[in-house]
């Protein structure tokens, strides 16, 4: 299990980035269709000045279960381990286990 900080920081930031998210889109948007370079620095200013965390790259995809950073499959929103403890137990249906 993840801690709770880590986790609460990580939904603050996805808040964040929904909040940002049209603002950085317009101001990109407005940057490529800018031609002078005085102009684009000032809206990269604009773009700069908005909170660091509300940028999408910072976002962490996490398992839904336990929280953990890595090894996380988009199609269940699991952790590998997890994953594979509840195809074991016949909870996700249409999925397969396999053993060698």
């Amino acid at each position: 299990m993840a801690r709770k900080g880590l986790i609460q920081k990580d939904k603050n930031r996805q808040k964040l980035e929904q909040k940002y998210h049209l603002i950085r889109r317009s101001s990109k948007n407005e940057i490529s269709k800018v031609q002078s370079l005085s102009d684009k620095w000032k809206i990269h200013g604009k773009l700069q000045s908005s909170p660091r965390n509300s940028a999408p790259t910072r976002l962490h995809r996490r398992c839904l279960s336990t929280g953990r950073p890595r090894a996380n499959y988009r199609d269940f929103g699991l952790s590998g381990h997890i994953l594979r403890e509840m195809v074991h137990a016949c909870l996700l249906p249409g999925a397969t286990r396999s053993s060698w």
